[in-house]
């Protein structure tokens, strides 16, 4: 008897594809802004820039995890997605009740404005959908 290898179930289908392309944009601009940031003027805003840092390796893992697809991808990707609102919403709003805390904004301040809110709607949308690539799929 032979072992049957199945696929890993796809996520880039669909509105899943755009999710792909929006996180990669995301890595691109938080991974090259907070590089910068960084090997330039780190003293300036250490948690600021380090912050903008983590969140384009959450980006970048999110990215990867839609790709590779599969229910384990999935799931990883769906608790990326809760943390990354969870540091949204915190960041937004430490950032709006203490300005002086953050002498330069990082990629979540004001809950994404400097990037027209899709840090505080890509997690909702991505989330929305791998819980619709689950139901669908009838697990």
């Amino acid at each position: 008897m032979t072992a049957v290898e199945e696929k890993p179930a796809r996520l880039i289908s669909g509105p899943g594809m755009l999710l792909v392309w929006l996180y990669g944009v995301m890595v691109v601009g938080a991974v090259s802004r907070s590089a910068v940031q960084i090997s330039t003027d780190f003293g300036r805003a250490p948690l600021a820039y380090s912050l903008s840092a983590a969140a384009g390796v959450v980006y970048g893992f999110i990215t990867y995890s839609l790709v590779r697809g599969g229910e384990t991808a999935r799931r990883a990707a769906q608790v990326c997605c809760a943390a990354e609102l969870v540091g949204v919403l915190v960041v937004g709003t430490w950032t709006l009740a203490d300005p002086g805390a953050f002498p330069d904004a990082t990629v979540w301040s004001d809950y994404g404005m400097g990037y027209l809110f899709i840090p505080v709607l890509l997690p909702v949308s991505a989330m929305y959908w791998l819980r619709r690539a689950r139901t669908r799929r009838g697990d």
